[in-house]
Protein backbone atom coordinates (compact mmCIF):
# COMPACT_ATOMS: atom_id res chain seq x y z
CA UNK A 1 0.00 0.00 0.00
CA UNK A 2 1.17 3.49 -0.66
CA UNK A 3 2.00 5.59 2.37
CA UNK A 4 1.37 9.02 0.85
CA UNK A 5 0.45 12.05 2.95
CA UNK A 6 -3.26 12.74 3.20
CA UNK A 7 -4.79 15.56 1.20
CA UNK A 8 -5.16 18.88 3.02
CA UNK A 9 -8.77 19.78 3.87
CA UNK A 10 -10.24 22.91 2.34
CA UNK A 11 -12.55 25.42 4.02
CA UNK A 12 -15.51 23.26 2.90
CA UNK A 13 -14.15 20.28 4.82
CA UNK A 14 -13.35 18.37 1.62
CA UNK A 15 -9.71 17.49 0.89
CA UNK A 16 -8.10 19.78 -1.65
CA UNK A 17 -7.77 18.33 -5.16
CA UNK A 18 -4.19 17.81 -6.26
CA UNK A 19 -3.21 19.91 -9.25
CA UNK A 20 -1.30 16.94 -10.67
CA UNK A 21 -3.27 15.14 -13.38
CA UNK A 22 -3.07 11.39 -12.84
CA UNK A 23 -5.57 10.06 -15.39
CA UNK A 24 -5.74 12.07 -18.61
CA UNK A 25 -8.56 11.13 -21.01
CA UNK A 26 -8.39 13.05 -24.26
CA UNK A 27 -11.40 13.01 -26.59
CA UNK A 28 -12.06 9.26 -26.60
CA UNK A 29 -15.03 7.93 -28.53
CA UNK A 30 -16.58 4.74 -29.80
CA UNK A 31 -19.42 3.76 -32.14
CA UNK A 32 -21.39 0.54 -32.42
CA UNK A 33 -22.93 -0.10 -35.81
CA UNK A 34 -23.00 3.57 -36.68
CA UNK A 35 -24.39 4.60 -33.28
CA UNK A 36 -22.02 6.96 -31.43
CA UNK A 37 -22.08 5.56 -27.91
CA UNK A 38 -19.45 7.98 -26.54
CA UNK A 39 -18.29 11.13 -28.30
CA UNK A 40 -15.06 12.99 -27.55
CA UNK A 41 -15.10 12.28 -23.83
CA UNK A 42 -12.31 14.12 -21.98
CA UNK A 43 -11.40 14.19 -18.32
CA UNK A 44 -8.40 15.13 -16.20
CA UNK A 45 -8.62 13.24 -12.93
CA UNK A 46 -6.09 14.50 -10.37
CA UNK A 47 -4.17 12.33 -7.95
CA UNK A 48 -6.46 11.53 -4.99
CA UNK A 49 -9.39 13.23 -6.74
CA UNK A 50 -12.93 12.01 -6.14
CA UNK A 51 -15.04 12.65 -9.24
CA UNK A 52 -18.53 11.57 -10.25
CA UNK A 53 -19.78 10.47 -13.67
CA UNK A 54 -23.54 10.70 -13.94
CA UNK A 55 -26.27 10.71 -16.57
CA UNK A 56 -29.60 9.09 -17.43
CA UNK A 57 -29.79 5.38 -18.24
CA UNK A 58 -28.09 4.68 -21.57
CA UNK A 59 -26.00 7.85 -21.42
CA UNK A 60 -22.72 5.96 -22.01
CA UNK A 61 -21.28 5.90 -18.50
CA UNK A 62 -20.41 2.20 -18.32
CA UNK A 63 -19.13 2.39 -21.90
CA UNK A 64 -16.62 4.99 -20.68
CA UNK A 65 -15.49 2.57 -17.95
CA UNK A 66 -15.17 -0.20 -20.52
CA UNK A 67 -12.99 2.07 -22.66
CA UNK A 68 -10.80 2.97 -19.69
CA UNK A 69 -10.26 -0.67 -18.73
CA UNK A 70 -9.62 -2.11 -22.18
CA UNK A 71 -12.91 -4.01 -22.53
CA UNK A 72 -13.56 -1.79 -25.55
CA UNK A 73 -10.92 -0.12 -27.70
CA UNK A 74 -11.61 3.55 -28.54
CA UNK A 75 -12.14 4.56 -32.14
CA UNK A 76 -10.41 7.84 -31.38
CA UNK A 77 -8.68 9.69 -28.58
CA UNK A 78 -5.99 8.80 -26.05
CA UNK A 79 -5.83 7.60 -22.45
CA UNK A 80 -2.78 8.19 -20.25
CA UNK A 81 -2.17 7.15 -16.65
CA UNK A 82 0.51 9.55 -15.46
CA UNK A 83 2.91 9.45 -18.44
CA UNK A 84 1.97 5.93 -19.53
CA UNK A 85 -0.21 5.50 -22.63
CA UNK A 86 -3.00 3.00 -21.98
CA UNK A 87 -4.97 3.33 -25.21
CA UNK A 88 -5.38 -0.07 -26.91
CA UNK A 89 -3.85 -1.97 -24.02
CA UNK A 90 -5.38 -5.24 -22.85
CA UNK A 91 -7.48 -5.29 -19.65
CA UNK A 92 -4.88 -7.15 -17.56
CA UNK A 93 -2.19 -4.68 -18.66
CA UNK A 94 -4.36 -1.76 -17.63
CA UNK A 95 -5.07 -3.34 -14.25
CA UNK A 96 -1.35 -3.93 -13.71
CA UNK A 97 -0.67 -0.30 -14.66
CA UNK A 98 -2.93 0.89 -11.86
CA UNK A 99 -6.61 1.08 -12.85
CA UNK A 100 -9.08 -1.17 -11.01
CA UNK A 101 -12.85 -1.30 -11.25
CA UNK A 102 -16.03 -2.75 -9.81
CA UNK A 103 -19.08 -3.72 -11.84
CA UNK A 104 -22.82 -3.04 -11.84
CA UNK A 105 -23.35 -6.79 -11.54
CA UNK A 106 -21.23 -8.23 -8.76
CA UNK A 107 -18.46 -10.50 -10.07
CA UNK A 108 -17.01 -12.30 -7.09
CA UNK A 109 -15.81 -15.90 -6.84
CA UNK A 110 -18.81 -17.16 -4.85
CA UNK A 111 -17.33 -20.55 -3.92
CA UNK A 112 -14.13 -19.05 -2.52
CA UNK A 113 -13.78 -17.49 0.91
CA UNK A 114 -13.95 -13.75 1.43
CA UNK A 115 -10.22 -13.76 2.22
CA UNK A 116 -9.29 -15.77 -0.88
CA UNK A 117 -11.25 -13.39 -3.12
CA UNK A 118 -9.02 -10.58 -1.87
CA UNK A 119 -5.81 -12.63 -1.88
CA UNK A 120 -6.30 -13.63 -5.51
CA UNK A 121 -6.60 -10.01 -6.57
CA UNK A 122 -3.50 -9.12 -4.55
CA UNK A 123 -1.43 -11.70 -6.43
CA UNK A 124 -1.46 -9.47 -9.51
CA UNK A 125 1.91 -8.07 -8.47
CA UNK A 126 3.31 -11.36 -7.14
CA UNK A 127 6.97 -11.63 -8.10
CA UNK A 128 7.36 -15.38 -7.67
CA UNK A 129 7.20 -17.90 -10.49
CA UNK A 130 5.73 -21.37 -10.68
CA UNK A 131 8.82 -23.15 -9.32
CA UNK A 132 9.08 -21.11 -6.12
CA UNK A 133 5.33 -21.50 -5.64
CA UNK A 134 5.52 -25.31 -5.98
CA UNK A 135 8.58 -25.56 -3.72
CA UNK A 136 7.12 -23.03 -1.25
CA UNK A 137 10.45 -21.30 -0.77
CA UNK A 138 11.05 -19.03 2.23
CA UNK A 139 10.68 -15.89 0.13
CA UNK A 140 7.42 -17.23 -1.33
CA UNK A 141 6.03 -17.95 2.15
CA UNK A 142 7.04 -14.48 3.30
CA UNK A 143 5.30 -12.87 0.34
CA UNK A 144 2.17 -14.93 1.01
CA UNK A 145 2.18 -13.74 4.63
CA UNK A 146 2.46 -10.11 3.55
CA UNK A 147 -0.36 -10.66 1.07
CA UNK A 148 -2.62 -12.13 3.74
CA UNK A 149 -1.89 -9.30 6.19
CA UNK A 150 -2.71 -6.74 3.51
CA UNK A 151 -5.96 -8.57 2.70
CA UNK A 152 -7.01 -8.45 6.37
CA UNK A 153 -6.13 -4.74 6.54
CA UNK A 154 -8.37 -4.04 3.56
CA UNK A 155 -11.22 -6.16 4.92
CA UNK A 156 -11.02 -4.20 8.16
CA UNK A 157 -11.70 -0.93 6.31
CA UNK A 158 -15.14 -2.32 5.45
CA UNK A 159 -15.55 -4.25 8.72
CA UNK A 160 -15.43 -7.59 6.93
CA UNK A 161 -12.46 -9.08 8.78
CA UNK A 162 -14.73 -11.28 10.95
CA UNK A 163 -16.22 -12.82 7.79
CA UNK A 164 -12.83 -13.60 6.21
CA UNK A 165 -13.23 -17.39 6.19
CA UNK A 166 -16.87 -17.48 5.07
CA UNK A 167 -17.80 -18.19 1.47
CA UNK A 168 -18.37 -15.01 -0.52
CA UNK A 169 -21.77 -16.39 -1.56
CA UNK A 170 -22.90 -16.37 2.10
CA UNK A 171 -22.50 -12.61 2.43
CA UNK A 172 -25.46 -10.28 2.18
CA UNK A 173 -25.82 -8.25 -1.00
CA UNK A 174 -24.49 -5.14 0.72
CA UNK A 175 -21.46 -6.99 2.06
CA UNK A 176 -20.76 -8.48 -1.37
CA UNK A 177 -20.72 -4.93 -2.75
CA UNK A 178 -18.14 -4.03 -0.12
CA UNK A 179 -16.07 -7.12 -0.88
CA UNK A 180 -15.92 -6.22 -4.56
CA UNK A 181 -14.46 -2.82 -3.67
CA UNK A 182 -11.96 -4.46 -1.30
CA UNK A 183 -10.91 -6.86 -4.05
CA UNK A 184 -10.33 -3.97 -6.45
CA UNK A 185 -8.22 -2.20 -3.82
CA UNK A 186 -6.10 -5.33 -3.39
CA UNK A 187 -4.58 -4.73 -6.83
CA UNK A 188 -3.00 -1.57 -5.35
CA UNK A 189 -4.59 0.80 -7.89
CA UNK A 190 -3.78 4.42 -8.55
CA UNK A 191 -7.30 4.92 -9.94
CA UNK A 192 -10.43 3.15 -8.70
CA UNK A 193 -13.50 3.04 -10.95
CA UNK A 194 -16.72 2.34 -9.03
CA UNK A 195 -19.70 1.38 -11.19
CA UNK A 196 -22.92 2.02 -9.22
CA UNK A 197 -21.60 0.78 -5.85
CA UNK A 198 -24.78 1.92 -4.04
CA UNK A 199 -27.12 -0.14 -6.26
CA UNK A 200 -29.38 -2.30 -4.11
CA UNK A 201 -28.22 -0.83 -0.79
CA UNK A 202 -30.57 0.48 1.88
CA UNK A 203 -30.25 4.07 3.20
CA UNK A 204 -28.04 3.07 6.14
CA UNK A 205 -25.74 1.04 3.88
CA UNK A 206 -25.50 3.96 1.45
CA UNK A 207 -24.45 6.29 4.24
CA UNK A 208 -21.75 3.83 5.34
CA UNK A 209 -20.65 3.41 1.72
CA UNK A 210 -20.22 7.17 1.28
CA UNK A 211 -18.01 7.29 4.35
CA UNK A 212 -16.01 4.26 3.18
CA UNK A 213 -15.34 5.75 -0.27
CA UNK A 214 -14.02 8.94 1.32
CA UNK A 215 -11.94 6.87 3.75
CA UNK A 216 -10.47 4.85 0.88
CA UNK A 217 -9.44 7.99 -0.98
CA UNK A 218 -7.95 9.66 2.07
CA UNK A 219 -6.20 6.60 3.52
CA UNK A 220 -4.80 5.07 0.34
CA UNK A 221 -4.52 8.28 -1.71
CA UNK A 222 -6.25 6.60 -4.65
CA UNK A 223 -8.16 8.64 -7.21
CA UNK A 224 -11.82 7.62 -7.51
CA UNK A 225 -14.17 7.96 -10.48
CA UNK A 226 -17.70 7.06 -9.47
CA UNK A 227 -20.74 6.15 -11.59
CA UNK A 228 -23.84 6.42 -9.47
CA UNK A 229 -27.57 7.07 -9.79
CA UNK A 230 -27.96 8.01 -6.13
CA UNK A 231 -27.70 11.79 -6.48
CA UNK A 232 -27.52 12.66 -2.75
CA UNK A 233 -24.49 10.36 -2.42
CA UNK A 234 -22.79 11.86 -5.48
CA UNK A 235 -23.46 15.43 -4.42
CA UNK A 236 -22.20 14.74 -0.91
CA UNK A 237 -18.81 13.21 -1.65
CA UNK A 238 -17.71 14.23 -5.15
CA UNK A 239 -15.55 17.30 -5.73
CA UNK A 240 -16.32 17.49 -9.43
CA UNK A 241 -19.01 15.87 -11.58
CA UNK A 242 -19.21 15.07 -15.30
CA UNK A 243 -22.64 14.62 -16.87
CA UNK A 244 -23.21 12.47 -19.96
CA UNK A 245 -26.34 12.39 -22.11
CA UNK A 246 -26.51 10.14 -25.20
CA UNK A 247 -22.72 9.79 -25.12
CA UNK A 248 -22.08 13.54 -25.08
CA UNK A 249 -20.65 15.51 -22.16
CA UNK A 250 -23.23 18.19 -21.37
CA UNK A 251 -21.77 19.57 -18.15
CA UNK A 252 -18.68 19.53 -15.93
CA UNK A 253 -18.38 21.29 -12.61
CA UNK A 254 -18.88 21.27 -8.87
CA UNK A 255 -21.96 19.58 -7.41
CA UNK A 256 -23.75 22.92 -7.06
CA UNK A 257 -22.89 23.98 -10.61
CA UNK A 258 -24.21 20.68 -11.96
CA UNK A 259 -27.39 20.89 -9.90
CA UNK A 260 -28.16 24.32 -11.34
CA UNK A 261 -27.29 23.60 -14.98
CA UNK A 262 -30.31 23.82 -17.29
CA UNK A 263 -28.99 21.11 -19.62
CA UNK A 264 -28.60 18.68 -16.73
CA UNK A 265 -32.06 19.47 -15.38
CA UNK A 266 -33.53 18.90 -18.84
CA UNK A 267 -31.67 15.58 -19.25
CA UNK A 268 -33.05 14.31 -15.96
CA UNK A 269 -36.44 15.98 -16.41
CA UNK A 270 -35.77 17.80 -13.16
CA UNK A 271 -35.66 14.64 -11.04
CA UNK A 272 -33.06 13.61 -8.52
CA UNK A 273 -30.92 16.73 -8.63
CA UNK A 274 -32.40 18.83 -5.85
CA UNK A 275 -30.92 19.41 -2.41
CA UNK A 276 -33.77 17.49 -0.76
Amino acid sequence: MRNTPAATPTATGRPAISSETLLNIDAIGISFGGLKAVQEFSLQLPAAGLFGLIGPNGAGKTTVFNLLTGVYQPDCGEIHLASRRLSRRKPHEITAAGIARTFQNIRLFPDLSVLDNVRLAGQLHNQHGLLSTLLRTRSHRREEQVLQEKAFDLLQVFELQDRAYELASNLSYGHQRKLEIVRALATNPKVLLLDEPAAGLNPREKKLLAHSIQQIRDRFQVAVLLIEHDMPLVMEICESIIVLDHGVTICKGTPREVQNDDRVIAAYLGSGLTDD
